[in-house]
Formats: structure tokens, sequence, C-alpha cells
């Protein structure tokens, strides 16, 4: 039998469900710990606002969302008004925008950061929708505004930290690599564990290593390609790399 990559390996994923990236792992051979560090919540006001921007929606001229939760909360209000151009930071997050929306997302950038999606989107002027995390980063907003655009951010939903058990703890500072795919993760990590880390650290992005970093973690290793199969690529990289170091 062929020896998988990540056989015997141990990496911990701290997205609030398991997903893809566990599952890509785990067919490379790796032991996939699970341990979320957040919580997907509804904004503060139970989503009132939101309820009450929605209902304004053919007001604007785009509906901009930078994560599947953001596409959720936002998908099924649009597809009523197809003269609304959809733009999504990231693949997922335009598939679950585009199916409940029942068409196709106009912009998703290639390289998925916001600051790419403000660029593909051309220039204003234009109304601007964008559906955020609570702790949502700047970036987007100001590049928007900068291109022109007339900005409103709306919460769509709230990120809170959830404190893993002492077992989890173990099992997470035991591991071999740690991945983090957004900066309240690691910012989870953070007030929930401490700066202690397994020896590799990855992120999906520079934006989220910026996260990781100013709440003193250290990254070994950010994605090339700011999306799920890059995040794989830089842990088996990281990993398989030791793997010939340690021989």
């Amino acid at each position: 039998m062929t020896r998988r990559p990540l056989s015997g390996r141990h990496v911990v994923t701290t997205r609030d469900r398991v997903g893809r990236l566990d599952s890509a792992l785990a067919a490379l051979g790796a032991d996939v710990i699970h341990v979320p560090l957040i919580a997907i919540e509804l904004p503060a006001d139970g989503g009132a606002e939101l309820a009450r921007v929605l209902g304004t929606v053919a007001d604007f001229d785009w509906v901009v969302v930078t994560s599947q939760h953001g596409a959720r909360a936002v998908g099924a209000a649009v597809a009523a008004h197809p003269s609304v151009q959809l733009a999504a930071v990231g693949a997922r997050s335009a598939t679950v925008l585009g199916g409940l929306a029942g068409r196709t997302v106009d912009v998703v950038p290639e390289r998925q950061t916001a600051v790419d999606l403000a660029v593909a989107m051309g220039s204003g002027p234009g109304r601007v929708l964008v559906a955020q995390a609570d702790r949502a980063d700047r970036a987007l907003a100001d590049e928007l505004s900068r291109l022109g655009f007339h900005i409103e951010p709306i919460t769509a939903y709230r990120t809170a930290s959830r404190a893993p058990t002492e077992r989890e703890r173990a099992a997470a500072l035991s591991a071999d690599a740690v991945v983090f795919a957004s900066g309240s993760a690691a910012a989870g990590w953070a007030d929930t564990i401490g700066t202690a880390t397994p020896p590799v650290v990855a992120t999906i992005g520079p934006v989220t290593a910026t996260a990781a970093e100013r709440r003193g973690l250290k990254v070994t290793h950010v994605a090339a390609d700011h999306d799920v199969e890059g995040l794989l690529a830089a842990v088996l990289a990281a990993l398989t790399a030791t793997a010939v170091e340690s021989v």
C-alpha cells in the first residue's frame, strides 16, 4: 500500500465546522484534530438591521460578500433582484451566494483577497452593500471607497470566541501543525490557548497572517493561493519538508 504523504502527522483545523480542508488533509493521511475556535452567531441586534437593509437591496448596484457566512445571510434576499450585481471574495463564497441567488456571481477575483476583489470590480460610482462579520477588516471598504464606490457595510453575522476543552487544548499543542483560515480563528487561539503553537503555523493568506502575528503567534507558512487548496499545499509542503529534515 502506498504511504500517504501526511501519514502519522497531526494537523489542527480551527474553523467553526468541519469542511473541505479537513477532508483533504485526511485524504493525504493526516490525523485531523478539529478544534473550532469561533462560533458563528446572529448580529448583536438579532439581525434586525440586516433584515431592514435587505428589504431595500434593490436600491444597491452591488452586493458583496467576504465569506460563506455572509453569503448565507444575504443570498436569498438578492434572488428576486437580478439587476443587483454580485461579488464574492472566494470561490466557495461565490458558490454559496450563487446557489441561493439562483445565478452566477458576477465577480470573483483570481487571487482571493479583499483588495483583489475591489480591483476586479472596477471603478465606481455605485452603491455597494458589503455583508461582513462584526470583526471585519476595513481593507475591502477602504479600497472600494478609493475606487469611487459608495460603501454601506452591514454586519451579517457575529464571530464569537469558543474556548476549547482541556483535552482539545492538549491535543492542539501536541500536534505537528495548525492552520488558520481567518483572523478571528487566530485571535481565538491567542485568547483561549495563548501564544504557544505547534511547530508549523499556516495561514490562508497575508491578512490572516498579520492578524495572527499581531496577537503574538509565529506564522511559519502563508498560502500562496488564498483558498483551501492553497492552504492545503502550504501544509503539505511544510510537513513533508520537516519529515525530510528529521530523517
